[in-house]
């Protein structure tokens, strides 16, 4: 037995915020019963709450927010006619499924991919059976994580693929969408979503005799297979397993179902316990992909137990006549699945809510012997919480206490006995539900007053750790956020400024030891998690502009170089782009009419209204490279932004580039042209950029020797001011969210709806650029367009970053629209888009 009343030392888990509702006059938000709860891989979080009116009817609300703009939440009549009993997200956090007690289940997706906007197209109904349990068919993609690895040089020894089957497929292997559900009669019903956008619904029962579900989940097996797990409410009763096979037969779903080993609570074979705990209220497999090990909490009207059991073959015994007849050799020796317990709590105070760990930890030497005398990981901790108020995070399997929260400012002793605890006045606060992270480093809980409160865990899960030992826990975890594409924003929450320097030079280091390969892959997406890092941190702020503007030039150069097309079909081996890639990096000619001539210019030749279509983008790539040069003499100031750029090879050829691009076309349209302001007419600015910036490329390039630029040349940019007008280059304005904000120990209160006035971050400071007063002129950060100060058409805003850009493209032609798609889903970035309201003077 394990005491859940004594925590391991160095428990550490504080209040990160809290979001309440503002009371309103007509109506009232209150919390809905059941309450269901969903955080997904994108950190948006989605809960049910019901809208009481002054006729007393209540509306079935869910309610969706981004954990960095918690205050900003969009809510959703979801029109269900009875309570919402279940929210699932999908593995892209980009769909949510909802049920009720109705038997309806709907499929939200975002509209026009905005996270606040959501509709529902598609959806099943079993009429009258409520749904007790829901989950998304298996795509069959699962990454495990090595924990032991951690150390290793490649990622791919790090987080590995593990073998695991869709739970359907299509013609070629492609895994089917639909999801699957349980009813409390018994049934499941499974909907799946053809490509045309059909669907198809087959519903089957459980088993023969069907009985009452108070209680289900589900789980899915390698080989393609489902577990379904049911309770009928009573610990006196079985906990039945049922193995679900879904196919498609005929253009019809057909489900087939099979009986697996049950088992019974050991608390109710306890003689001394048999009717202290009458009720189960809670039953949950360990991991959607982890059917052989399942958590089960009985409880009575003060308090529970906590069970953790696993499914293993066991050899059969046979009978010595029978070995005699026919002798079992080696591996031939029948088996038979059992369920075995592996841990069991003390008695508790009544459990009223139970999180379970996403992070597909890999458990192959990670077992209960780790779980007593070594190291915690965030993903080897699930969370109870209690009627109490408090909230514990255990070890999965051996169900040791790791971690304790109290809400009350004052918490009791650990160890006292709960009935001697008094008795308050009325209800404790305490949380309905709850969802942990999918790194688990953070928790949101709704409590019995509808206030949502996050959480912060620490990585070490309660033990403490050294500064080295949680720099390395945190950069893992960066690692598989980074490989995986899900949003690293709880992991931000654990970082202090002190170890940006730190987490960013590392995080550089373990990406170089990658293949060429996969840092192609990786390349924007690392840079957007320097710049989410740099954010937290007064020293390093000014290299979130760098980081950004890095992944922007990137994208620009990208899409013109897409552009060129060879001029005959039977072309050599490499594309335009690398050709010009290939000849600006062997020429280093300081004339940029000289290298044009190296060059196939028909390969360039594009229609003249795509060109000045370009036109703000080329005026973008112009006004950065001046903006550089007329820098360089200031370059020893580090609160500059831009500064990175100065030594940075790889990004000084690409503007290189760009610009002998830009040369080309402008002989076919000189009105796509970039436009200066000069002090002489019969100055050649473009020739005059592109020598100075091509000496400043020399001494960084990669393929050659570095070198400080030398007198003459740092001389010609001081002279630039007076040559040509140095545009103020609009760069990406501080974002408005909480991670740079939060301060431990300091927990935020918020309220929903209202725009805090929060204290100041290290991306307030009033640098160059990097400030924007109210009522200023606004930009479209992606077309470079001027908006105004109040903008007349709808935008949309990244949730991260902080990037403006317009909902409609008010350009039509074909390269516009190109450039415009790389971004209809996510920002730069990599977050996602909100939808901001006009705003009036």
């Amino acid at each position: 037995m394990c005491d859940l009343r004594r925590p391991a030392a160095g428990g550490i888990m504080d209040l990160a915020y809290v979001c309440e509702w503002e009371r309103w006059i007509k109506s009232t938000h209150c919390p809905s019963v059941p309450l269901a709860c969903a955080w997904s891989c994108r950190n948006l979080i989605a809960f049910t709450m019901d809208l009481r009116g002054d006729d007393q009817d209540l509306t079935r609300m869910i309610h969706i927010l981004d954990t960095e703009h918690p205050w900003d939440l969009h809510s959703i009549p979801s029109e269900h006619r009875e309570a919402i009993t279940c929210l699932e997200w999908d593995q892209s956090g980009s769909r949510l499924l909802s049920a009720d007690a109705d038997g309806q289940i709907k499929c939200w997706s975002m509209a026009d991919h905005l996270a606040n906007s959501w509709e529902s197209s598609v959806g099943s109904l079993v009429e009258g059976d409520p749904i007790v349990a829901l989950s998304w068919l298996h795509n069959g993609v699962k990454l495990a994580l090595h924990v032991e690895k951690s150390g290793a040089s490649s990622f791919g020894e790090k987080f590995s693929r593990v073998k695991f089957s869709p739970s359907l497929t299509l013609f070629g292997g492609k895994p089917m969408e639909g999801w699957i559900a349980v009813t409390v009669s018994g049934l499941v019903t499974v909907s799946l979503l053809k490509p045309s956008g059909q669907v198809l619904t087959s519903t089957e029962s459980l088993c023969r005799l069907r009985g009452r579900v108070a209680l289900a989940d589900i789980a899915f097996t390698g080989g393609g297979n489902i577990v379904v797990a049911t309770a009928d409410g009573s610990s006196a009763s079985p906990v039945q397993f049922y193995k679900v096979c879904v196919s498609v037969v005929s253009e019809k779903c057909r489900i087939d179902t099979e009986i697996l080993p049950s088992l019974f609570m050991r608390c109710t074979t306890d003689l001394n316990r048999k009717d202290k705990f009458p009720a189960i209220t809670h039953l949950k497999f360990l991991a959607r992909d982890m059917s052989e090990q399942v958590l089960l909490c009985a409880s009575s009207q003060t308090g529970s137990i906590v069970e953790c059991w696993s499914l293993r073959k066991e050899g059969l015994p046979v009978n010595n006549i029978f070995q005699q007849i026919s002798p079992v050799v080696g591996d031939k020796q029948p088996t038979i699945l059992k369920w075995r317990i592996l841990s069991a709590t003390n008695d508790l105070d009544r459990v009223s809510a139970v999180a379970l760990p996403k992070l597909p930890i890999s458990l192959t030497n990670t077992d209960l012997k780790v779980a007593s005398d070594t190291q915690f990981y965030p993903g080897l901790g699930l969370a109870l919480a209690f009627h109490d108020g408090s909230v514990h995070i255990v070890h999965r399997l051996s169900l040791q206490t790791m971690a304790v929260f109290y809400s009350s400012a004052a918490p009791r002793p650990v160890d006292e006995p709960a009935i001697k605890r008094p008795r308050t006045a009325g209800p404790a606060v305490h949380f309905k539900a709850m969802q942990l992270s999918w790194t688990s480093l953070a928790l949101v809980g709704i409590d019995n007053q509808g206030k949502l409160s996050v959480l912060r865990l620490s990585p070490s899960m309660g033990h403490p750790l050294e500064v080295g030992l949680a720099l390395r826990h945190l950069l893992f975890l960066l690692e598989y956020c980074m490989v995986t594409g899900y949003d690293w924003w709880d992991i931000l929450l654990h970082v202090q400024p002190s170890m940006v320097q730190s987490l960013v030079e590392k995080l550089h280091e373990e990406y170089t030891r990658q293949t060429a390969a996969l840092q192609q892959v990786l390349s924007t997406r690392i840079l957007a998690m320097k710049a989410s890092l740099c954010k937290l941190s007064p020293c390093t702020v000014t290299r979130v502009c760098d980081y950004h503007t890095k992944l922007f030039l990137i994208a620009i150069s990208s899409t013109l170089k897409s552009l060129l097309r060879p001029h005959f079909l039977n072309t050599p081996d490499k594309s335009p782009g690398d050709r010009l890639t290939e000849i600006c990096a062997k020429i280093t000619d300081v004339d940029i009419d000289k290298v044009m001539i190296n060059l196939k210019t028909e390969e360039f030749v594009l229609d003249m209204n795509t060109l000045q279509a370009l036109q703000q983008l080329l005026q973008w790539v112009g006004d950065f490279v001046l903006y550089l040069l007329a820098s360089l003499p200031n370059q020893g100031s580090l609160l500059r932004p831009g500064h990175s750029f100065l030594r940075d090879g790889t990004s000084l050829g690409m503007l290189r580039e760009l610009m002998v691009v830009i040369r080309i076309w402008g002989l076919l349209k000189p009105s796509c042209l970039p436009v200066y302001t000069a002090t002489s007419d019969t100055q050649d600015s473009m020739s005059l950029l592109f020598r100075l910036l091509t000496k400043l490329w020399i001494c960084c390039r990669d393929d050659g020797p570095a070198s400080e630029p030398d007198e003459a040349l740092v001389d010609e940019c001081c002279l630039l001011p007076s040559q040509l007008l140095i545009p103020s280059l609009d760069w990406l304005p501080a974002s408005d969210g909480l991670v740079s904000r939060l301060q431990p120990k300091q927990p935020l209160r918020l309220q929903f709806g209202r725009a805090p006035t929060l204290p100041g971050s290290a991306t307030t400071l009033q640098l160059d650029g990097l400030a924007r007063a109210p009522g200023q002129p606004k930009i479209d950060h992606l077309r470079r367009l001027h908006l105004g100060a109040y903008p007349t058409e709808e935008c949309k805003a990244c949730t991260r970053c902080g990037c403006v850009t317009m909902l409609k493209s008010p350009n039509r032609t074909t390269a516009v629209r190109q450039w415009e798609q790389r971004w209809i889903k996510n920002c730069l970035c990599g977050g996602l888009w909100w939808r901001v309201p006009l705003s009036y003077p």
